[in-house]
């Protein structure tokens, strides 16, 4: 009989691998680990949909709805008559559309019938002139909570896309979600409420959001993160990294818009190199053309190292999952790529529970029974096994659909981290970057003839943004002045009440703060 595995008895005040673990999991993501959950895979509309609209329609209080697009189409149709159904009932309905993402798929007809139904409707982020650029970072998340009991994650949006077309062969996209009942639906409710905040008007009232510091009664055994990042914060980026550093067997990630950093890209082909199984799956026909070819240019070097990367051959493939070493599972809506990490708001569910990893691993092999694996041949040149095959694209309901500014915006990174190589010569570029660079290369000619022969064409442009930009922080800069005179007003000896000792000490709640009146703090502490 094997002699049983020595066991690791830390020393007092030193934690054992497995609380180290988990402590460096919550610091990187930001999110405490949550116990007694219950979730379920959905897959495909064909699964989220009808769940979402019977957990709708059983809606006895409240029902928070958050989508990057909600479409005015037969799919958007269905969900705002349910959503009419309930407010006429009394329940309390909110819903936030992203403004970039739904522009010119919803009509403004769409949201005047639903707030004259009741409904309460808020546009996220919309231009304006004092934020010349803050257009660019939007509301990706995708969730849903209802009666603060159940809660729905993924990487769904609302639109017919999603659902396909049989009569005309439309294939339906291939997505992800996951339904959550338990204590991190309360966590779910307090992301909405903060984004309901950070949309402009006045807070979710906090009879409509769980007690401060009350945990939902557990509803199951698995264990889990709810991570919600904002620009800037990058939760999801470290914690992809610690996972890709940490993982001893296996990496199967999904994602539809890869355009990963290059400290990532190494990070996974360190993996593969020590042993790991990594795999990457991605759309073979992308909604936005432009960064199928970028995500293609990064393949030669995860290939050499000996990451396995696998082409949908359906329809679009929109899903955001990992899965590691069969206990570590990621569902929601960041993508790998930089829009996502940095640039959004996002939200994910990470489930720390290794009979939920084994059935995101069968969904995964199924998965990639419908694909085409690359390989790099004899030539050196990044193609598909059996690629004459596979030369038909399935057809699409939009060819060109638009994408986001932010999938456009990890693009351009891209395409100039590659000029940038081919300045500097500091590293090696691939067959693979012809195409990019080639495309770069056009791009540059042109402007510059443009701006040869018709130098105004670029020169108006330029300083009308710039002058833009210029008034923006102009008016912020006043702003900020005058907040700062009505807090501290001068005193008669021309001094502020912050410079005199025997002043009484104001209490001010911070300028510009999205935070909610009673908000618990359960992303600052480990719930054990």
């Amino acid at each position: 009989m094997a002699a049983a595995e020595p066991i690791f008895t830390p020393k007092p005040g030193i934690l054992s691998p497995r609380r180290l673990a988990e402590q460096a999991f919550s610091r990187a993501a930001g999110a405490p680990l949550l116990l007694g959950n219950q979730v379920r895979i959905l897959k495909n509309a064909e699964a989220n949909y009808p769940a979402w609209l019977a957990a709708i329609r059983q809606a006895r209080r409240t029902i928070h709805f958050e989508s990057y697009i909600i479409k005015d189409d037969r799919a958007g149709q269905s969900f705002a008559e349910a959503f009419i159904d309930k407010a006429r009932e009394g329940v309390h309905v909110r819903v936030i559309y992203d403004w970039f993402g739904a522009r010119g798929f919803s009509s403004r007809r769409f949201w005047r019938r639903l707030r004259e139904a009741g409904v309460e409707v808020r546009c996220f982020n919309p231009p304006r002139f004092d934020s010349p650029l803050g257009w660019m970072s939007r509301d990706h998340r995708k969730t849903i909570t209802v009666d603060g009991q159940v809660g729905f994650v993924g990487g769904l949006c609302v639109g017919e896309e999603w659902v396909g077309n049989p009569d005309r062969g439309i294939e339906p996209w291939r997505d992800t979600a996951v339904e959550v009942r338990g204590p991190a639906v309360a966590d779910l409710e307090w992301c909405f409420a903060e984004m309901w905040k950070a949309a402009g008007g006045q807070p979710v009232p906090e009879q409509d959001l769980p007690p401060d510091g009350q945990d939902l009664p557990p509803a199951g055994d698995v264990p889990l993160r709810v991570v919600a990042t904002q620009p800037n914060t990058g939760g999801i980026y470290r914690l992809e990294q610690l996972i890709a550093a940490l993982a001893r067997r296996t990496i199967w990630l999904t994602d539809a818009y890869f355009v990963a950093t290059t400290p990532y890209l190494q990070a996974l082909a360190a993996a593969a190199m020590d042993g790991v199984d990594v795999r990457l799956l991605v759309p073979r026909v992308s909604d936005v053309p432009l960064v199928r070819s970028i995500s293609r240019a990064g393949y030669r070097p995860l290939l050499e190292a000996g990451v396995r990367i696998f082409e949908w051959n359906g329809s679009m493939l929109h899903a955001k999952t990992a899965v590691v070493d069969g206990r570590w599972a990621r569902v929601g809506s960041s993508n790998l790529n930089l829009a996502s990490w940095v640039g959004n708001w996002e939200l994910d569910i990470i489930i720390e529970d290794s009979a939920f990893a084994e059935r995101m691993e069968r969904m995964y092999l199924d998965d990639l029974a419908n694909s085409t694996e690359i390989v790099l041949a004899r030539a050196q040149r990044v193609r598909p096994v059996e690629w004459r095959q596979h030369r038909r694209r399935p057809r699409l309901g939009r060819r060109l659909a638009r994408g986001s500014a932010g999938r456009a915006a990890s693009g351009v990174v891209a395409i100039t981290n590659t000029i940038g190589a081919v300045i500097t010569r500091r590293r090696t570029l691939g067959p693979a970057e012809a195409r990019l660079m080639f495309s770069a290369g056009l791009m540059l000619l042109a402007l510059s003839v443009v701006g040869w022969l018709w130098p105004l064409v670029l020169v108006v442009p330029m300083g009308l943004a710039g002058a833009w930009v210029a008034v923006a922080l102009l008016l912020d800069a006043y702003k900020l002045w005058r907040q700062s005179r009505e807090t501290f007003p001068a005193g008669a000896n021309g001094t502020s009440e912050a410079d005199d000792p025997e002043a009484e000490p104001k209490q001010e709640s911070a300028p510009h703060s999205t935070s909610i009146p009673g908000q618990r703090e359960s992303q600052l502490r480990t719930r054990q």
